[in-house]
């Protein structure tokens, strides 16, 4: 993996690791229940539902990852840009931009 200068020179490649289907999906899964469980820790004061949350996150996006992808979440080299990746890319699904 080669050293990115910015967002937007990252992305093309954050989507080149998310080709299979499934994997997009369990990425938008994983972020929509990211979504409902950070409104949860709001509603309920309870910074606990936070870890449930990044459990919830990273969990979907993982198993999509190691077992439909074949590869290394870019997390691991990326974390900042890989979280934002994330979240363009489940906005770009919303915007139907990506195939979902």
């Amino acid at each position: 993996m080669s050293r990115f200068t910015s967002f937007r020179e990252f992305y093309p490649f954050y989507l080149s690791e998310h080709r299979n289907t499934v994997s997009r999906r369990l990425h938008f899964i994983g972020s929509c229940g990211v979504l409902a469980l950070v409104a949860v820790a709001i509603v309920q004061r309870n910074g606990w539902w936070l870890l449930a949350a990044l459990f919830c996150g990273y969990g979907f996006a993982w198993i999509g990852h190691f077992f439909f992808e074949k590869n290394r979440p870019a997390t691991f080299k990326h974390p900042l840009y890989s979280f934002m990746g994330d979240w363009v890319m489940f906005k770009d699904i919303i915007a139907g931009k990506i195939k979902f």
